[in-house]
């Protein structure tokens, strides 16, 4: 896709090292590091979505008809 090395560089450092907490009725739980998935909330989601969601439409879209994509990101 031609992105550019610092932005991936800047996006894979946002995620290295990630903690997080767990809030329940009874308190909050130790502080643990995140080692898969995304961060919860973050507007970065989103984006990656698109990104991924373009990759996907470029590679396949010989093969795969429009309407058959859109039905599957709508079921998204």
């Amino acid at each position: 896709m031609e992105v550019e090395e610092w932005l991936v560089l800047a996006v894979m450092s946002m995620y290295s090292c990630a903690k997080t907490v767990v809030i329940t009725v009874y308190g909050n739980s130790n502080c643990f590091e995140v080692k898969v998935g995304m961060h919860q909330g973050s507007p970065l989601n989103l984006l990656l979505f698109v990104i991924l969601m373009k990759a996907l439409f470029t590679e396949f879209r010989v093969t795969l008809s429009w309407e058959l994509l859109h039905k599957w990101m709508t079921w998204l």
